[in-house]
C-alpha cells in the first residue's frame, strides 16, 4: 500500500513539472535532503548537496527566463520534453516496491503524461496571453502553481491530486462553455 502513496506524491510532483520543470525537482531535493521523503533505491542522489544546488540554480534561471518573451518561447520548446522526463523521474523515484519494468512503465504513463499534458496546456495558455500582454501574469501564475503543487505533493499528496483534478475539470468545463457560447 505504500507504493500508492508514492504514486500520489510522484504524480503530484510530475504535475508541478508541467508548470515549471525545476521547481518540483528542487522541492523534492529539499524534502529528501531534510529526511522528509525517502526516495526509492537508486534515487538517493536527489537529496545530495550537488543536486540541491543544481536544482536551485536551474530553478532561478528557469523562472527568470520566462519573463523574457523571446527566451520564454525558446524555453517552451526545450521545457516540454524536459517536463515529461522530469515527471517520469520524479514518479519513478517515489515508487520503490514495484519491479523495475512496472515502476518505469507507471512512471512514464502516469508521471510523464501528466507533466507533458500540463506543460502543453501552459504553453497554449501563454501563447494566447502573449498578444494581450498578459504573458508575465501567466508566468507568475505558473510559478505559484508549481510551488504550491510541489509543496502539497510532499506534505499532503491526496489534496494536491484533488486540487489538480478539480482545476482540470473547472478549466475544461469553462473552455467547453465558451466554445458552445460562440
Amino acid at each position: 500500500m505504500e507504493w500508492v502513496l508514492g504514486v500520489l506524491v510522484g504524480v503530484s510532483l510530475s504535475a508541478a513539472c508541467g508548470f515549471r520543470v525545476f521547481v518540483p525537482m528542487l522541492v523534492m531535493s529539499i524534502a529528501v535532503h531534510s529526511g522528509h521523503l525517502e526516495p526509492a533505491s537508486g534515487f538517493e542522489w536527489l537529496g545530495s548537496w550537488s543536486a540541491l544546488l543544481g536544482f536551485g540554480l536551474a530553478t532561478v534561471v528557469e523562472i527568470v527566463a520566462y519573463f523574457v518573451p523571446l527566451v520564454s518561447n525558446a524555453l517552451d520548446v526545450v521545457a516540454t520534453p524536459a517536463a515529461v522526463v522530469a515527471g517520469t523521474i520524479l514518479t519513478a523515484s517515489m515508487v520503490g516496491e514495484l519491479s523495475p519494468v512496472l515502476r518505469w512503465t507507471l512512471a512514464a504513463v502516469a508521471g510523464g503524461s501528466v507533466a507533458g499534458g500540463i506543460q502543453a496546456a501552459t504553453v497554449s495558455l501563454r501563447s494566447a496571453a502573449t498578444p494581450a500582454g498578459a504573458s508575465g501574469l501567466v508566468s507568475v501564475a505558473e510559478d505559484g502553481a508549481a510551488v504550491v503543487t510541489s509543496m502539497l505533493a510532499v506534505t499532503i499528496p491526496l489534496l494536491a491530486i484533488g486540487l489538480l483534478g478539480f482545476s482540470g475539470i473547472f478549466l475544461m468545463r469553462r473552455k467547453h462553455f465558451r466554445a458552445n457560447r460562440v
